[in-house]
């Protein structure tokens, strides 16, 4: 026999649930307001002087290790936000003698739709020697960035 406190639970879930999968075939976006949507980021090397470089990216529990790529190829990786949505990804990006570090996804920034950028559910970014941008869907002006170091 199922306890009252249990059909409460269940029921809750099933509204959640339906509510979700209704904004979703609606078209609206959610991506800022549900946990452990997926991310995907994508790295695209954009150096002006067409050479290739190292990016080297991690965060707390995961290291991507080390990637090569040359101009215009592309490194990407997919993840999960952590419940508590302060999930930071940093790369460090060598080439001819540069070393180069930033956060490329910092669900502060990237998961925010109060934040100067926006909500990303795709974070594409393109890196040059000035520093990173992260590339808008709609193809407006890209949100540039400084390097940290």
């Amino acid at each position: 026999m199922v306890s009252s406190t249990n059909r409460h639970y269940i029921f809750v879930l099933i509204t959640f649930l339906v509510i979700l999968r209704t904004s979703l075939s609606l078209g609206y976006s959610v991506d800022g307001d549900v946990p452990f949507l997926p991310k995907h980021v994508v790295i695209t090397n954009k150096l002006s002087t067409r050479e290739g470089m190292v990016l080297h990216c991690r965060n707390k529990g995961k290291d991507l290790g080390f990637k090569a790529i040359l101009t215009d190829e592309s490194f990407d990786f997919r993840f999960h936000l952590n419940i508590r949505r302060t999930t930071v990804y940093t790369c460090t990006f060598s080439w001819n003698g540069n070393v180069k570090t930033f956060d490329i996804f910092r669900a502060d920034r990237d998961d925010n739709p109060r934040s100067t950028c926006g909500v990303c559910r795709e974070c594409i970014w393109h890196i040059s020697e000035s520093g990173p941008c992260r590339i808008r869907r709609d193809g407006g002006s890209p949100y540039c960035f400084p390097w940290i170091s």
